[in-house]
């Protein structure tokens, strides 16, 4: 049997809850559904730094945000580097896979080939090195045929505000990327197998997606924002009268509106991945069949749950993805369990289509190939995950955090505060379990796992064995931010 294809479909700040098949009753995602019911969806996904830079190292390279050296965006950090030992796509180019990246990259700098072969650009306004723009907006220019930009709908890049796309649907990015990606599947080398990375660079902010798909949102209700009897700090009003507030309570009108363009934005999406298999399947019925495909986020999006929008936060809305392993239809590998409870993580990515492709995982990755947790339980898989997000919009945010999506313990480091959730029976994190004695056992529990994670680090926030609130002016900085990581076997 010939190699498989792969196609990696990564959205940007999609919650891992805005599926059908995530039991979603509001949310019309009719193919990502089929997707689901033909492979495995992971039900408890979770991006350990969830912000774009550090979360797209980590999947790009299968590390942990540790051995990425990026732990956030803000305080300390820096952007993606370009020489790690071994990415995804330089792995699979060097096993004679064509390569190809449509959409965001982020990658610096931004013509960085992060082991692609190719690729075509859409960076969301970020201009390219001396003002040169990127693909999608030469071709928008292109073919715009009057006075206009994509950003005339004059919504900001982390804007909660939101309304219909400005010009007509064929313009937009979602359809741009779309477009490229099937053109790049009718001309690709028949003689290889390629690896074709999908980057939409919605459904984040702005919320602008075409008329009719704001409209399907927008003229019914949709789900209010859950807040926790915790939240009352973010009830800001000195904070919510900015159109790009990270925080602040606003009235059920502007969440409504900002949620009629976030979840318009996503079925846009889901009808361009139908045309993407319409066509495929059609037109290349051999290659489809035998085509591995995986849908993921680099992060969520909290959408005025607990008062708080955008991400970097350790709650359900920001941390927990979708996460989809769909293998082809001819070949070894079957998909026999639909619902798979294992916690997993964008590390987990890379192994599992170097796994799937038969090339062999590097000593760098820290991930682990979920291929066979597509078939049945695993006994020996990881307990939680641990993660972590710098200062960003303020050092009170800053957190560190474990779950394995049934318990989770956060931990706010620069103010000293912690949270624990069972989210088994709170799924939308509204009740602070930390002071309460019936599980004092279990708190105690997960308190371990995280101060076992941080010393294991001795970074000096762990001491005699219990946490320590580190200095508030000095950042958490990773050892591998400047020399990279070459794995395991290299340490003493």
């Amino acid at each position: 049997m010939s190699k498989p294809n792969i196609i990696l479909i990564l959205v940007d700040q999609m919650r891992g809850d805005c599926m059908g098949a995530d039991g979603s009753t509001f949310i019309e995602t009719p193919n990502l559904d089929y997707l689901a019911a033909c492979g495995t969806r992971f039900q408890h996904a979770y991006t350990a730094s969830p912000s774009c830079i550090p979360s797209r190292a980590t999947l790009m390279t299968g590390q942990n945000q540790w051995h990425t050296g990026i732990l956030g965006m803000g305080a300390g950090q820096g952007a993606i580097p370009n020489n790690f030992p071994h990415t995804l796509a330089g792995e699979l180019t060097k096993a004679e896979y064509q390569t190809h990246l449509v959409g965001k990259g982020h990658f610096t700098p931004q013509r960085a080939k992060m082991g692609f072969e190719s690729h075509e650009l859409d960076e969301s306004g970020r201009m390219l090195r001396d003002g040169l723009k990127d693909e999608y907006r030469t071709w928008f220019d292109r073919e715009k045929g009057r006075d206009i930009t994509p950003d005339d709908h004059g919504v900001d890049w982390n804007s909660w505000v939101s309304r219909p796309w400005h010009t007509e649907e064929y313009l937009h990015p979602t359809a741009w990327t779309m477009n490229r990606a099937i053109h790049f599947i009718s001309q690709h080398d028949r003689e290889r197998p390629f690896f074709l990375n999908i980057s939409f660079a919605r459904p984040h902010s702005p919320f602008v997606p075409p008329e009719s798909y704001f409209q399907m949102y927008h003229r019914d209700e949709t789900p209010p924002a859950v807040v926790g009897d915790w939240a009352t700090c973010h009830d800001r009003p000195e904070d919510a009268v900015n159109p790009n507030a990270w925080r602040g309570k606003k009235s059920k009108r502007h969440i409504h509106r900002a949620r009629s363009g976030y979840y318009g934005e996503i079925s846009f999406i889901d009808t361009q991945i139908g045309r993407l298999m319409n066509w495929f399947g059609r037109y290349q019925r051999d290659a489809f069949a035998n085509t591995l495909f995986i849908f993921t986020s680099d992060h969520g999006e909290m959408l005025g749950d607990h008062h708080l929008w955008r991400k970097t936060y350790a709650y359900e809305g920001s941390a927990r993805i979708p996460f989809i392993v769909t293998p082809p239809r001819n070949g070894p590998m079957r998909a026999s369990r639909r619902l798979a409870h294992e916690v997993v993580e964008l590390r987990d990515i890379m192994p599992t289509i170097l796994d799937a492709a038969g090339v062999e995982i590097p000593k760098t990755v820290d991930g682990k190939s979920v291929i066979p947790l597509t078939q049945e339980p695993a006994e020996d898989w990881r307990r939680y995950i641990h993660g972590e997000h710098c200062t960003c919009y303020s050092r009170e945010q800053e957190m560190q955090y474990v779950t394995d999506g049934k318990r989770k313990l956060i931990w706010l480091p620069r103010i000293d505060q912690m949270q624990f959730f069972n989210l088994e029976e709170d799924s939308g994190e509204c009740h602070n379990l930390i002071d309460d004695p019936d599980y004092r056992t279990e708190i105690a529990e997960w308190r371990g796992y995280l101060i076992e994670e941080l010393a294991a680090r001795d970074c000096g926030w762990v001491k005699d064995g219990e946490l320590v609130s580190p200095p508030p002016e000095r950042p958490l900085v990773s050892p591998c931010k400047d020399i990279r990581w070459q794995g395991i076997d290299q340490v003493d």
